[in-house]
């Protein structure tokens, strides 16, 4: 689904992302994994769109994508969430769902006054679609809450449902654990599981939650300086010398072989 071929990503001399190749498997959910600095976001904000490369290039089934706006991405059904939820906080979830799909036809003046009812049908149909998304979610007793009053595990889980309205592809997720209780933190990898299951959606997930990345991602890529250090298994990564170095630190490597 994804290809990165030598990608840089430079701040003046600082180089966040120093020549990262990787590959990303149609139907996987990959784990990306790392110390912080190691150039884990600045990667997604790269191939997603927010962030121009200073050098390389990036490929979506096949389809050279590099330097594309997120708008141009969101098309071709590549999307991110952000280790922040991004909600419209005086909207109500429900609404922060139907607002997501483009070219409705209420954007435009002329519809407004000439086209009532397509408006209306069109809002019709994406009200249902969000209710059949909260329900897919768990999460339907708030669809009438402001978003800006709901947990933030809820507002995650919302980010999650924004990409359902779509057709999406890929989704890049940023520490989708971040601030979320482990109630809630199932019911994320439930719904990521099932979609990546029942809806062929394709997951690169940044998660710090080493038990969350062990049951939801295969393979696992390692991160640190701004390059690729390793890709396998759970199991595999956790026990390569230099991830223990890099990303656990030295002298850990016991207390992880005993923990698995």
């Amino acid at each position: 689904m994804i290809v990165v071929e030598d990608l840089h990503r430079h701040f003046g001399a600082f180089r966040a992302v120093d020549g990262a190749s990787l590959e990303i498997a149609t139907g996987s959910i990959t784990g990306l994994i790392g110390p912080n600095g190691a150039g884990k976001t600045t990667l997604f904000n790269v191939i997603a769109g927010r962030l121009k490369p200073t050098s390389g290039r990036v490929l979506m089934d096949g389809e050279d994508i590099t330097g594309l706006a997120p708008h141009e991405l969101f098309a071709k059904g590549l999307l991110r969430t952000f280790q922040i939820a991004h909600e419209f906080g005086s909207m109500t979830v429900r609404e922060n769902l139907m607002m997501v799909p483009a070219g409705q036809a209420g954007e435009k003046l002329w519809n407004t006054w000439f086209r009532r009812g397509l408006i209306d049908r069109e809002e019709a149909a994406l009200r249902k679609k969000a209710d059949e998304v909260l329900e897919f979610l768990t999460i339907s007793h708030i669809a009438d809450e402001k978003a800006g009053n709901i947990s933030g595990g809820q507002k995650k889980l919302v980010e999650l449902g924004r990409t359902m309205m779509v057709d999406a592809k890929v989704v890049f997720l940023d520490e989708v654990g971040a601030g979320v209780n482990r109630t809630l933190l199932n019911t994320i990898g439930d719904a990521i599981v099932r979609l990546n299951k029942e809806r062929g959606y394709t997951f690169c997930v940044i998660e710090h939650d080493m038990d969350f990345i062990a049951r939801l991602c295969d393979p696992v890529i390692v991160m640190a300086e701004g390059k690729v250090l390793a890709k396998g298994t759970v199991a595999e990564v956790k026990n390569d010398e230099r991830v223990i170095e890099a990303y656990l630190g030295t002298g850990l490597k016991n207390k992880v072989v005993a923990h698995g």
